[in-house]
């Protein structure tokens, strides 16, 4: 699902509105439902009236970027709208007024890896979300040799690393659903 964060700016002495849009992909959701940076990611900023400052960033493995005039920006936790607020307020110290636009170009830093006993395992892009079932096939669907009902989902909190199990004959005969869960940046199917 997509949806349209949408800026608007009016200058009361020309009458000039100046509509600013921000395609936001879901995944890797914040409380409000915006997609959070990652690194990896690919940026797309722009300032209006402002050539030089209209470029395409990469965000570094330490959530962060570097852009003229606002120096070091950190990702770390923030959605398009939140950088597009930082880089107009660390702007606004050199431009009268700026108006800042984040597009998320490509979302290289959203992977699940899927290994094991599946056709072509490896680290795969998620845009703009993904559960268990689709990542199996991503991957080209598992061998004969796959240890359907011990799948499990390695995940990496803060502290610690979970397991979570999924039992794949359970979700194609429609029970247990609930464990096809949508998975999250860093996520790793294990097939065993």
């Amino acid at each position: 699902m997509r949806w349209l964060s949408i800026a608007v700016r009016c200058s009361t002495v020309t009458y000039l509105c100046l509509t600013s849009f921000s395609v936001v992909a879901q995944g890797n959701d914040s409380p409000e439902g915006d997609y959070l940076i990652l690194p990896g990611d690919v940026l797309q900023v722009s300032v209006w009236k402002e050539p030089d400052l209209d470029m395409e960033v990469l965000v570094r493995p330490d959530a962060a970027f570097s852009f003229p005039l606002a120096g070091n920006i950190s990702t770390s936790g923030k959605s398009v709208p939140d950088l597009q607020n930082e880089l107009a307020q660390r702007l606004g110290r050199y431009l009268s007024d700026p108006v800042v636009t984040v597009t998320v170009k490509e979302v290289l830093g959203n992977k699940v890896y899927v290994i094991g006993q599946v056709r072509n395992p490896g680290d795969f892009i998620v845009n703009p979300r993904i559960d268990v079932m689709q990542a199996l096939s991503m991957a080209g669907g598992t061998t004969p040799f796959a240890n359907l009902n011990d799948i499990i989902i390695l995940r990496r909190n803060e502290r610690e690393q979970i397991a979570i199990s999924f039992r794949y004959d359970d979700v194609i005969k429609g029970r247990n659903l609930s464990q096809n869960i949508i998975l999250q940046s860093g996520d790793i199917v294990v097939v065993p």
